[in-house]
């Protein structure tokens, strides 16, 4: 006897019908055994390989009875005999198909072990018996390859993008670029491909996605930073399970032009560092454009990293503004007072002069507004380290800064004994009358600026590189401009040498000459020399 497995099926009993059907297949076999009693007892049959033990004990009777009965009952009991005992279930890691009493056709692969040593199996259903075959061998060539998903309902992008910012990625990145990932994710990746599933998400959809955005305006070096936090995402999706590819690599991105910059002349930065000499943050902007530091680090810098012995300034840390963060326990209610679910009129005065124009409303479950949060943390103007290590290697500060710092040096701590208690230490090289940190943007161009001039004074590119702390030298490349007057000089000694200028005329014979020393002693020696050549050879039979 064995247990009735899922895919088949048993008449179901009934006692007025099946009662009597039965005890005439009883009373048939009773009469048979007697028959065959005699031939069937302390009978020892031939039994298959691999049929011991209590197997063997069940089926020895079983086949002396199929001996006894001829025909094909011993063939019949032999191959019954291997199905049940030789293999009585599956392999391991074998699929099984088999139809279920709800009309659909199911079937489960197993895909390995679970983390707490139970099987993992995948299940799969279709209408049809060919369909969810089809489906079984596209999960064992996944489970074969290792890129199967894992099991379990699959998240959307928009949830999975949600784990990956707030759980994956988020102690790795830096503020600054962590909000700007949530910023693209909330506007451009999750109102694009947010409602399909990562195992889902086909080449397709990103291609509308990629044409949306540049039909709303978007430049194409925005849609590829997109595209590098939705593949960062799928990536990891792919590593865990989540997704059996990464589509993103599928898909080209728009073709990037470069950004026209148009940094300062020699002519213009004297122009521009005059100007900023009647101001008294005249030294911030020399330093900002002189040495090619960026705006954070300018800002940022501290006296104990100001090496003015060794002309080094070590921008160890930089000084950005970062977005308030919730502290309460119900960010939603904290910022009621801010919602706004209703989207501005088309004739909105409010924010007419805005950049981006009208915001977008508020979702229903708006956690924003976190600066007027109570207990808001993590926010303001705050120190935090440069991006890249490289980022920190020591900058040389040109000696003709020097008496300017120690300069700015005195007067800042002439006003510190003035300010007295009131005065807020940051010890900050540039600072308000108070002491408190500059909150202002130095101009964007004093990096592309230092480099160009560094390379209109002739210092190679892998120097510049070094100065304005580069990881590649091809990003250096793009902050250095070719000037026109070097392309000039340039072709024209490329002109020369292909093209030599041809000797100047000898000039015109005059009748009246101003006569100089030199041509007084060459005509004074030219009678002589004719002379000379003049006089006769005397021979020996003359003399």
């Amino acid at each position: 006897m064995r247990r009735r497995a899922r895919n088949e099926f048993a008449e179901q009993w009934r006692t007025r019908i099946n009662v009597r059907e039965g005890n005439q297949i009883r009373d048939r076999l009773a009469k048979w055994t007697e028959t065959v009693q005699e031939q069937i007892t302390d009978v020892s049959p031939e039994m298959p390989d691999g049929i011991t033990d209590r197997p063997a004990d069940v089926w020895e009777p079983l086949i002396a009875i199929a001996d006894a009965a001829g025909g094909n009952w011993p063939r019949r009991a032999a191959r019954r005999n291997t199905e049940e005992h030789m293999s009585p279930r599956n392999p391991n890691m074998e699929s099984s198909v088999y139809k279920g009493s709800d009309g659909w056709w199911h079937g489960r692969v197993t895909m390995g072990v679970k983390d707490d040593g139970s099987p993992d199996r995948h299940h799969r259903r279709a209408r049809t018996e060919a369909e969810v075959r089809r489906k079984v061998r596209d999960l064992e060539k996944l489970r074969d390859k290792e890129r199967a998903p894992k099991a379990g309902r699959k998240p959307t992008v928009e949830q999975w993008m949600t784990t990956y910012l707030t759980d994956i990625t988020s102690p790795k990145l830096k503020p600054r670029s962590l909000d700007d990932h949530w910023s693209k994710t909330r506007n451009d990746i999750v109102p694009g491909v947010g409602q399909h599933r990562p195992d889902k998400l086909q080449s397709e959809h990103l291609e509308r996605m990629y044409r949306a955005m540049l039909g709303a305006g978007h430049a194409p070096s925005h849609i590829v930073k997109v595209r590098r936090i939705l593949s960062r995402a799928l990536k990891i999706a792919h590593r865990r399970r989540r997704a059996g590819e990464n589509v993103v690599t599928l898909v080209d991105p728009p073709s990037i032009d470069e950004t026209e910059t148009n940094p300062f002349t020699q002519e213009e930065i004297k122009a521009f560092l005059e100007a900023a000499a009647k101001r008294p943050t005249f030294i911030c902007w020399i330093v900002g454009v002189g040495t090619g530091l960026r705006q954070g680090e300018t800002l940022g810098l501290r006296w104990p990293y100001v090496d003015l012995k060794a002309e080094l300034f070590h921008p160890k840390w930089q000084l950005q503004r970062l977005t308030w963060r919730h502290g309460c326990a119900d960010a939603h209610a904290c910022g009621e007072r801010l919602h706004r679910f209703e989207p501005c009129p088309p004739d909105c005065a409010t924010h007419r002069n805005h950049k981006r124009g009208c915001p977008k409303p508020c979702t229903a479950t708006c956690v924003k507004h976190a600066s007027i949060c109570p207990d808001r943390k993590g926010g303001g103007l705050v120190f935090t380290r440069p991006k890249t290590k490289k980022s920190t290697n020591p900058v040389p500060i040109p000696p003709a800064f020097t008496p300017h710092l120690l300069a700015h040096k005195t007067q800042q701590d002439e006003l510190r004994e003035a300010a007295g208690e009131l005065r807020q230490e940051h010890h900050t090289v540039f600072t308000r009358p108070d002491g408190r940190p500059i909150d202002r943007r130095l101009y964007d161009g004093s990096r592309h600026t230092a480099g160009t001039i560094l390379n209109e004074l002739g210092v190679d590119m892998p120097t510049i590189m070094e100065i304005l702390r580069h990881t590649q030298i091809s990003q250096t490349r793009r902050y250095v401009k070719g000037r026109s007057h070097l392309s000039k000089d340039a072709m024209r000694r490329m002109g020369d040498h292909l093209m030599p200028a041809s000797e100047p005329a000898p000039e015109p014979a005059t009748e009246t000459r101003t006569e100089t020393a030199d041509r007084r002693a060459a005509r004074a020696q030219r009678p002589h020399r004719i002379h000379q050549k003049q006089k006769p050879q005397v021979t020996a039979s003359e003399s």
